[in-house]
This record gives C-alpha cells, structure tokens and sequence, in this order.
C-alpha cells in the first residue's frame, strides 16, 4: 500500500499522550494515528448507515428496486 505524509496539528494533551503511548507500546506513533483512524472510519460508517435509515423511515430517501436499477442501466 502506498504512503502519504500528513502534516497535522494536535493539542498538546493529545501529543503528549500520543507520546506517552507510543513509548509504552513500543510502537511509532504513526502506526498508532493510522489504527485510530481506522477504528474512528469504522465508527463513523456506522453512523452514516445510521443516518441513511433514518433518512428512508422519515421518507427523506427512497431505494430502487433492483430490477429497476437493471432497467435504467440496459441490464435487463
């Protein structure tokens, strides 16, 4: 997988913190901020499906069918 470098700011407590894990770990801190990342994507893919059923039970949205889909698409 490719790298990209990311140059961020965080609060002190946060850095700190960061720090203070990655020392205990062993583990660069950049491994870390990717992990958390990763699990805080994860959480938030819960949330957007969240909102998106919300979103058809108060008919903000709709789904279509998939013969539909099919149709629009030539598949059919």
């Amino acid at each position: 997988m490719a790298h990209v470098r990311l140059n961020i700011s965080l609060d002190e407590e946060i850095a700190k913190e960061l720090d203070e894990i990655a020392k205990e770990l062993g583990e660069k801190k950049s491994h870390i901020i990717r992990d958390a990342l990763m699990y805080y994507f994860d959480y938030l893919d819960v949330k957007i499906a969240e909102k998106r059923l919300k979103d058809l039970e108060e008919g903000k949205d709709e789904l279509i069918p998939l013969e539909e889909v099919k149709k629009q698409l030539g598949l059919d």
